[in-house]
């Protein structure tokens, strides 16, 4: 390090302290970085891709956050966290692509002025008895109230 023992950065590479934070909320765990890659090899993956997109597509991004993660577990190398850290936003920015190109729907800015008016009548009366309504009553309230049997719903 010629400039004196500090390591010099990208003014967008995050800290080691930040790389440290994030990955905390912003990664998986390591084995779901596995698991994600060896269903992405698997023949049923291979068929889903062929259906979905019409052809397979490349796994090796799997394998690589994979690796990444466990060199940032096992040895605390920053630069994988960094590359994983990349990664995981990158795959966020894919997704979230269609919602932003989204000119369909106008979007607000603000929650509707009656988003908090009282329900309708016969909505308040149809779930007066419901599991959800007795609930509530019993968090409002601290009363335990008896839950008819016959109240259930089953599926057969």
């Amino acid at each position: 390090m010629a400039d004196g023992g500090h390591q010099q950065t990208h003014p967008n590479t995050p800290s080691d302290q930040e790389v440290r934070d994030n990955l905390l909320w912003a990664s998986r765990p390591c084995f779901l970085y596995r698991q994600e890659f060896k269903d992405c090899k698997s023949i049923k993956g291979r068929f889903h891709q062929y259906f979905i997109f019409g052809e397979n597509i490349d796994c090796s991004q799997w394998g690589r956050d994979y690796e990444n993660c466990t060199k940032y577990e096992e040895k605390g190398d920053i630069a994988a966290g960094r590359e994983l850290l990349a990664s995981e936003a990158e795959r966020r920015r894919k997704r979230m692509e269609a919602h932003y190109a989204n000119d369909v729907w106008k979007k607000r800015t603000q929650p509707p002025s009656d988003w908090n008016a009282p329900l309708p009548e016969w909505f308040v009366k149809n779930n007066e008895n419901s599991y959800l309504a007795a609930k509530s009553k019993e968090v409002k309230e601290g009363i335990t109230i008896p839950i008819k049997e016959d109240s259930f719903c089953s599926i057969m």
